[in-house]
């Protein structure tokens, strides 16, 4: 008989550091056979890009929710194709305004067309040491991802205060006292949770996503040809981050192609080995449909170049 599959899910909201631990798992278990279905809101797949390997086997669905309705058949398609696969791990990273929920209610429908292919080991939820806290307050998505994890991870405890940590720590505890609690830096932690039970103190009862069709996220891309200078860029980045939960991909400067990542006001860029046809940003809006004006007048005002924005 084929043996299970270790399945992990793995939230937190956007730009707490998912990626960047999912990128570390799969280097720390390069001898191992490992799966991934990553779940982003654009139309412009970004982090699959990051995290490919030769030999991975990788699935990409966009556009929305895996947890939502408009998404949960091709989640739980994904799920079946992946379990033909003589794989030893598979993790399933949700964007991050997913709302994990109903996990039980779609894992019950891969069971029933291909029966325990997978030995679920529990959710793991990265959680933002800057912005945590401000997170909470003004969205239910965050408390949610918590309440429903196993494993809570505070990432990017070298930017935060002990003061601050402390608070998350707490606030973590208030929300879902069962879950164990570890911290990194840069997604990177103690790894020995792939050989301990995180599902033993809590598992709940799944109830009805919040991810419905009606409110997701408004998202647009930007697609570039050509280079721009790097101060160019963050000057149009710096304001428009205003209305965005969050910005990231791939724009070539004259040093070369570069990993940009934005997170409120923190604008990241990385030497990346990609080499695209042409640059391109995904912008997850806080303000709907209004986002595209804002990007649009302020790429005209500032770059003043040709460009297309697609939803």
């Amino acid at each position: 008989m084929k043996e299970k599959i270790n399945l992990y899910l793995l939230s937190g909201f956007l730009g707490s550091g998912k990626t960047t631990f999912l990128t570390n798992v799969i280097k720390d278990l390069s001898d191992e056979k490992v799966g991934v279905i990553m779940n982003e809101f654009g139309k412009i797949g970004v982090d699959g890009t990051i995290i490919a390997k030769k030999g991975m086997k990788l699935v990409e669905i966009n556009r929305g929710s895996i947890f939502c309705s408009c998404l949960k058949l091709s989640f739980v398609s994904a799920m079946i194709e992946m379990a033909e696969y003589p794989l030893k791990y598979l993790f399933v990273e949700s964007s991050g305004l997913s709302d994990p929920s109903n996990i039980g209610e779609v894992l019950s429908a891969v069971e029933s067309v291909k029966g325990e292919a997978y030995d679920y080991k529990g959710t793991i939820c990265m959680v933002d040491g800057l912005y945590f806290l401000d997170q909470l307050e003004q969205l239910e998505t965050v408390e949610r991802q918590l309440r429903y994890c196993n494993l809570a991870v505070i990432n990017k405890v070298d930017l935060a205060s002990k003061k601050t940590l402390e608070k998350i720590r707490v606030k973590i505890q208030e929300i879902n006292s069962n879950a164990l609690i570890k911290e990194a830096h840069f997604g990177r932690f103690d790894y020995n949770f792939l050989k301990e039970d995180i599902l033993k103190n809590h598992w709940l009862e799944g109830e009805d996503t919040t991810n419905t069709p009606e409110n997701k996220p408004k998202t647009i891309g930007l697609s570039y040809s050509g280079e721009l200078k790097k101060e160019e860029l963050t000057k149009f980045l710096e304001i428009v981050s205003e209305d965005c939960y969050r910005i990231k991909g791939f724009f070539k400067f004259d040093d070369g192609w570069n990993q940009v990542d934005v997170v409120n006001d923190k604008i990241d860029y990385k030497i990346s080995a990609v080499d695209e046809k042409e640059s391109t940003l995904v912008f997850i809006s806080k303000v709907g449909p209004k986002v595209i004006r804002k990007v649009h007048d302020t790429w005209t005002k500032l770059i003043g170049k040709d460009m297309k924005l697609s939803n």
